[in-house]
């Protein structure tokens, strides 16, 4: 297989001076097409400013990020912007989804910014949201919605564009253990039979189980890199 993501002595440092934070200190991490990869560690280890970097949400002080052998750590604010819109599907711990828009007009989000014809974004939508479990609920808003369910909403909408790249920031935080589990099994659904690769950060081990690679932060630095082969 051939990486999607490659950081080498990736840095990232907040403030100047003495008001220096050094979020990250020299990383260094391969993730190859397919894979499966949770990111974990305390609060402040990192974990969250490696994400941001990612996904071309923050840029690294020094160091290479390489998606797919392109240096996205050195692109301008619109080709970060492109790559992210082409490339990279977005899920948060809180859903993100528009209040006042049906579950269908949600995952079409992505789709109307890429400038794909009505038909073909409704047709896409669709398909989107049975790939997850909820045809039948396209009209539905948020609101007429479980937390599991609207999370399968943010999942489609995620995937909708067919992304390279799945970058899950707590996914299932926001959603009892049942209801988490049940995300965390459609994650690894996707990632096994689409092949989609996939980066979650979370602090739940039972959650992290189903990651094939647990990558440990620690002090802005990768601690450990567990592989257990995903559930």
């Amino acid at each position: 297989m051939s990486a999607v993501i490659t950081l080498e002595g990736i840095t990232r440092v907040y403030g100047k001076g003495q008001a220096a934070v050094a979020a990250l200190r020299g990383i260094n991490l391969s993730i190859e097409e397919g894979d499966f990869v949770a990111l974990m560690g305390p609060s402040g280890s990192g974990k969250s400013t490696c994400m941001n970097i990612l996904g071309c949400l923050d840029t690294p002080t020094d160091g290479t990020y390489l998606f797919r052998d392109v240096d996205a750590g050195r692109l301008s604010r619109d080709g970060r912007a492109l790559l992210r819109r082409h490339y990279i599907g977005f899920v948060f711990q809180g859903f993100n989804l528009l209040a006042r828009t049906t579950a269908l007009e949600n995952v079409e989000l992505p789709l109307i910014y890429r400038g794909v014809p009505a038909t073909e974004r409704h047709a896409r939508a669709e398909q989107a949201l049975q790939s997850v479990g909820l045809a039948g609920w396209e009209h539905h808003a948020p609101n007429e919605l479980s937390g599991g369910q609207q999370q399968r909403v943010a999942i489609a909408r995620a995937i909708v564009t067919e992304p390279a790249l799945l970058l899950a920031d707590e996914p299932t935080g926001n959603l009892d253990t049942s209801r988490g589990l049940e995300i965390m099994q459609l994650i690894s659904t996707l990632n096994r039979e689409r092949g989609l690769t996939v980066v979650m950060v979370t602090h739940e081990p039972e959650m992290a189980a189903f990651a094939r690679s647990i990558v440990h932060f620690r002090d802005g630095q990768v601690e450990r890199i567990d592989h257990n082969g995903g559930l």
